[in-house]
């Protein structure tokens, strides 16, 4: 039997369509560095899913940064005027159709995260110590509805034993290391 091929070898559609997220960290009180994330609703293509705050853009947003401020706002009531943007990150090309624009900010985090309850279940507030450590840090053959075989799937696990994976692990695996060395000033 085959060894199962990897997340990358899956088709890319010919016409993407933009989007963008917004990849918030802060210091916590104790100066830990910490990265917000939030869990998807149990419903749809990315139910039950960790991401970043984000997606399509509007008419009315001037560009895809002001997409990711917008998303966040939207999505975790988090005000454009509490992020500072320190960097475009690479884009990450997604088999469901996307590109997707990642934008690291600084926040300052709101005393009690409020959320758009419809989308978001969850805002989780992780260390990237933890996502630093490799106990954390797997690689599984999972077979997923919609998949025409089994794959390797790299993740991290977090929470409450969730998988942080695809487009979001790809984000934030080079980035980390990157953040914890003190790039950007962060």
């Amino acid at each position: 039997m085959a060894a199962p091929r990897s997340l990358d070898d899956f088709p890319i559609p010919a016409n993407l369509r933009e989007s963008a997220v917004l990849v918030p960290v802060f210091r916590d009180d104790a100066g830990e560095l910490q990265v917000v994330m939030v869990r998807r609703a149990d419903f749809g293509v990315h139910g039950g899913q960790l991401a970043f705050p984000g997606g399509k853009p509007e008419p009315a947003d001037a560009d895809l940064q002001a997409t990711a401020l917008r998303e966040a706002q939207e999505e975790v009531s988090l005000a454009p005027a509490n992020v500072d943007i320190l960097a475009l990150l690479p884009t990450v090309v997604v088999p469901s159709g996307f590109r997707i624009t990642p934008f690291l900010g600084r926040i300052r985090r709101p005393d009690v995260w409020q959320w758009q309850a419809a989308e978001i279940d969850e805002v989780l507030e992780i260390p990237l110590r933890h996502l630093a450590d490799a106990a954390n840090h797997t690689e599984e053959t999972w077979q997923l509805a919609g998949w025409p075989d089994a794959r390797r799937v790299p993740f991290y696990r977090v929470g409450n034993n969730y998988p942080l994976w695809g487009a979001s692990y790809r984000i934030l695996q080079p980035l980390v290391p990157r953040l914890l060395a003190g790039e950007w000033g962060v």
